[in-house]
């Protein structure tokens, strides 16, 4: 059912570029330049893929989209965060995002560093005032406690750190997987825990579809990984090699190309087989998974 994930996904694209601008360009003109900054680092450009992935969860376990709109913008704001962030002199050094110059280049260095932590910030206030059904208000805590694990310590920045930390180190396949399921793999899987919270899935349920995050999250840095050794600057949106000049693991260096894209077949597989047993249409996730190792950026 590979069919339904591009126009599935142009539709929560779509949806999620109008509610992220119409939420920017509601701020108050207190700082302009700094405004400036947020919108362009959350709107030049990107998949959207964990908004998609929250959406599309959530309509499978039949939540209405108007009550994902807060936990799809939040996520994608805690994800935009970090990429300013990771693009800084200090952590990665880049200057290309999304084929356009990083926030620091286009603003300055100061504004991105306060850009990041704005919207850091817009996440958790869209969790906790953002409307949705007076059924789930009793959720919101959940669903903060949800993203602020994905990308606090326990996920994504102890993530980051591992990644810093390893740089230009010697590392195991195990210290690695462990590496990635945090920096990359945690707020994929927070994108389906979320969607979960405002349902009425099962443990069972919750179970299988954690599995399923598990190996996508997992196959998502994977293909990162040989792609920065197989693609070019202009169709990755960013500096190609740059895994290598920061002297960083990836898995092609420590499993060698063609094992590496073994490793992503496995994870696809892995995940495929987590969804069979859900009593629900899961074609949009098993056509999420087969685009984590087929896309080319």
């Amino acid at each position: 059912m590979a069919e339904q994930w591009p126009t599935q996904l142009a539709e929560y694209q779509n949806r999620i570029n109008r509610l992220l601008s119409e939420q920017v360009q509601s701020l108050a003109d207190l700082a302009p330049r700094l405004k400036s900054a947020m919108e362009y680092a959350l709107l030049i450009g990107g998949k959207r893929a964990r908004p998609g992935l929250l959406y599309a969860t959530g309509e499978m376990l039949n939540v209405p989209l108007k009550d994902l709109d807060a936990s799809a913008m939040a996520l994608e704001c805690i994800h935009a965060y970090s990429l300013v962030h990771d693009d800084l002199p200090c952590m990665d050094d880049d200057d290309l995002r999304r084929g356009q110059p990083t926030c620091h280049r286009a603003f300055d260095e100061a504004t991105a560093v306060l850009a990041g932590d704005a919207l850091q910030t817009l996440a958790f206030e869209l969790l906790a005032s953002y409307p949705m059904a007076p059924k789930l208000e009793n959720r919101r805590i959940a669903l903060v406690r949800l993203l602020s694990r994905a990308s606090g310590y326990g996920g994504m920045c102890g993530g980051q750190a591992m990644d810093l930390a390893a740089t230009n180190q010697a590392v195991s396949l195990e210290q690695l997987e462990r590496l990635h399921t945090h920096k990359t793999g945690a707020l994929l899987k927070a994108a389906l825990q979320m969607a979960c919270c405002l349902s009425a899935a099962t443990e069972a349920e919750k179970i299988q579809l954690d599995s399923y995050a598990n190996a996508i999250g997992l196959a998502f840095q994977v293909h990162d990984d040989i792609l920065d050794v197989t693609s070019d600057t202009q169709t990755l949106g960013k500096r190609q090699g740059s895994d290598q000049l920061l002297h960083k693991s990836t898995y092609p260096a420590l499993l060698g190309l063609e094992q590496a894209r073994a490793l992503t077949d496995k994870l696809y597989h892995q995940a495929l087989q987590a969804l069979e047993p859900l009593p629900y249409n899961t074609g949009f996730l098993r056509s999420f998974a087969g685009y984590i190792i087929n896309r080319n950026h």
